[in-house]
């Protein structure tokens, strides 16, 4: 898709459009002499419904390449379009309302203590002005129950297993049925078991929802669960892979 189509009617275009478009997308850190440029002509598509790892050393560029898509920062040249939206010299409210179709899963958890899990994951709803409280409370522990806490919804983070409390997170970040899911190192803090469950768990909510995960992760007993690896290198996109069906 070349970069003039990019920039096509989100209106007329978006049943045809990849949830995510990435084109020549270059990003800077700093300014003036200690600028630095650390994204390096990102071309990037990635349709819904597929499960996108990102592989690569650290300080590759894959962070920050999940924070742009994520809209947890305004994309500086080149396009960056996520779901028919251009994220490309975005403000604050446009990336605010960006934020609003994404599910966000974390190395850590970042569940707040003094909440339940309950709580947690009614977090993952507050953007969400039109859900009434009653409502939020439902989905919130139907959610638990999807990720087999049921019988832990109102345990606090302290009383729960590393594993257990990864789970909370998912059910935070798919409470809201996202149509993205961006992950940061998911499994970094889990043994090898309660990695596998919980890439399985993402993995099985994400189909069941539709929607669309990137995730970022170093961890190569988890790669499998992938429709593409795309592995990045000094701020460049080295490979994209399909991974073969078993």
């Amino acid at each position: 898709m070349s970069f003039v189509s990019c920039h096509l009617s989100f209106v007329t275009t978006m049943n045809s459009k990849p949830v995510i478009s990435i084109q020549n997308l270059d990003h800077y850190f700093g300014q003036g002499q200690l600028k630095k440029q650390v994204l390096f002509d990102i071309s990037l598509e990635i349709n819904a419904g597929e499960i996108i790892i990102m592989t690569g050393p650290s300080g590759s560029g894959k962070t920050t390449l999940l924070t742009l898509v994520g809209g947890l920062r305004s994309a500086q040249s080149g396009s960056l379009q996520i779901l028919g939206r251009e994220l490309c010299g975005a403000n604050a409210a446009q990336l605010t309302e960006a934020r609003r179709s994404h599910g966000y899963i974390f190395q850590a958890h970042n569940l707040h203590g003094s909440l339940t899990a309950i709580q947690n994951v009614r977090m993952g709803l507050e953007l969400h002005k039109q859900i009434s409280p009653q409502e939020m409370k439902t989905r919130s522990a139907e959610m638990l129950e999807q990720v087999g806490l049921g019988n832990r919804l109102n345990y606090y983070p302290d009383d729960l297993s590393g594993g257990q409390k990864q789970r909370v997170a998912i059910a935070r970040a798919l409470v809201g049925r996202p149509k993205i899911v961006l992950a940061d190192e998911p499994t970094a803090a889990l043994d090898s078991k309660s990695g596998r469950d919980v890439v399985n768990l993402m993995q099985k909510l994400a189909k069941e929802q539709g929607c669309t995960i990137l995730m970022v992760t170093h961890d190569n007993r988890i790669l499998d669960i992938a429709d593409r690896i795309v592995h990045m290198e000094d701020g460049k996109l080295a490979k994209d892979l399909a991974v073969a069906a078993a």
